[in-house]
């Protein structure tokens, strides 16, 4: 199969040849012949379609022709293309395509990063380097979104984005990515296009996944024909994800204890007579808190969760303190050790920020090796019953545990990026850390909490 898109110009007469496109005798946009894993990608028409799996497949290039094509089938039609970062759009995909796309057919505008066609139709490209970008998204529909590169995307990101293809057109909506195994995105790409486990509300047949090798890719063996070497002598483990594309080689996942059906349950009501905590990191950028509830055998079990961005001290010191219930008894609330810092402009800690907000605060380890290990220690238990489980209504932790990756430059530690899939899971390293340790001494509570905050 040969993807030629119909285009729509004037005058209406197209003149095909393998992939080139005579859109008038001036004008000749040439697409290239696709190969086999290509054509399949481009004739696809599940709602939701992954191409890749091993390293050189032709992802990217297949990204380009397929949004252009579309562009030019489908008068007025929206499309977006996503990188995590903008010097990767910028290197892979801008500049590509407007070498690709004679200037009679489009203008670029390097403002708004957008391709506008004759035809009315749009093509954007954007970035999406964290959780943060989301306002800028907000409300805006496409009909058509190619996410380069999931794996390095969170399943939030990929949610989220979802929400934006609608729109009014004729065009189907349609969101494609293209993916290798191994990243922060692993887990979510794997379950969905390679392991098919759907959940409530997910479709079988709304996924495609079109696997694609480097042999499949004969332009880039011809042209660079070392890049095949360069695959085979990778580590093991790398040469079997990037070489030859397995999902297995590379799980990736920092806490390869975590299993949701022996972590994941139900939410009940916790007996008044267990102790409950809570434990939040903070920052501009999020808050990210934890309420848990530890019953007399030592089983912690945390059974709610609240992230928000962009709060003052005051403002999530607030939403702390109203999702905390009436007459529910808090023995404790951990926080970073980096609460206690003097500011420079009223040389008062935010720790005693909190406190003065009727959320008084107790100093957490803050070793990460040490924090993180003990999370995992608690997700093992006793190699039957864990000692740590979430209720199901704390998907945004859940996710993280599930997404953090190991740091390969820091033996016993997981990655501190990206940064969105950290916040929750800091929290829960402060509670562990804290539980596992003696309790400081009176007189350092006396450092940080305020008494007369309380009267």
């Amino acid at each position: 199969m040969i993807f030629v898109p119909r285009a729509c110009v004037s005058p209406p007469a197209v003149y095909t040849r393998a992939g080139v496109i005579h859109l008038t005798r001036e004008i000749t946009l040439d697409l290239g012949e696709p190969n086999a894993k290509q054509a399949l990608f481009f004739g696809s028409r599940a709602l939701y379609t992954a191409y890749g799996g091993a390293k050189g497949g032709g992802k990217t290039h297949a990204v380009r022709v397929k949004a252009v094509g579309g562009a030019l089938r489908w008068p007025g039609i929206r499309i977006l293309i996503l990188r995590r970062t903008y010097p990767e759009l910028q290197q892979n995909h801008i500049e590509t395509t407007l070498r690709l796309v004679p200037p009679e057919l489009a203008s670029y505008n390097a403002a708004a990063h957008t391709l506008y066609f004759t035809n009315g139709s749009v093509l954007r490209f954007g970035h999406y380097q964290s959780s943060s970008a989301e306002l800028e998204y907000q409300g805006q529909e496409y009909d058509w979104i190619f996410m380069d590169e999931a794996t390095q995307f969170t399943e939030r990101d990929f949610r989220y984005l979802g929400g934006c293809l609608r729109g009014v057109s004729d065009a189907p909506k349609r969101f494609y990515i293209t993916c290798n195994p191994g990243g922060v995105g692993h887990a979510w790409v794997k379950r969905l296009f390679i392991d098919r486990k759907y959940r409530d509300g997910e479709r079988e047949s709304d996924h495609a996944f079109i696997f694609a090798s480097v042999e499949d890719n004969t332009h880039l063996l011809a042209s660079s024909p070392s890049y095949l070497q360069m695959l085979d002598s990778l580590p093991e483990n790398l040469r079997e994800a990037y070489r030859h594309g397995s999902w297995d080689a590379l799980a990736g996942a920092y806490f390869s204890e975590f299993d949701e059906s022996r972590h994941v349950v139900a939410p009940f009501r916790v007996p008044a007579r267990w102790t409950r905590f809570r434990s939040f990191d903070y920052g501009l950028d999020m808050l990210a808190c934890l309420w848990l509830a530890v019953s007399p055998e030592g089983k912690c079990h945390v059974y709610r969760e609240l992230r928000a961005p962009n709060l003052v001290v005051s403002e999530a010191a607030r939403a702390i303190a109203d999702l905390t219930l009436p007459g529910e008894e808090i023995a404790a609330t951990f926080a970073p050790p980096d609460m206690w810092s003097r500011q420079k402009d009223t040389g008062a800690s935010m720790a005693e920020l909190f406190a003065k907000n009727n959320v008084p605060v107790l100093r957490a380890g803050n070793s990460r090796v040490q924090g993180h290990l003990q999370i995992k220690e608690m997700l093992r238990g006793d190699g039957k019953n864990p000692s740590l489980v979430f209720f199901n209504t704390c998907p945004g932790l859940i996710s993280d545990i599930k997404a953090i990756e190991a740091d390969s430059r820091r033996p016993g530690d997981c990655a501190r990026t990206p940064h969105d899939v950290t916040h929750a899971v800091d929290a829960l390293r402060y509670f562990c850390s804290s539980r596992a340790s003696e309790p400081p001494p009176p007189a350092e509570y006396e450092t940080y909490l305020d008494l007369d905050y309380l009267l």
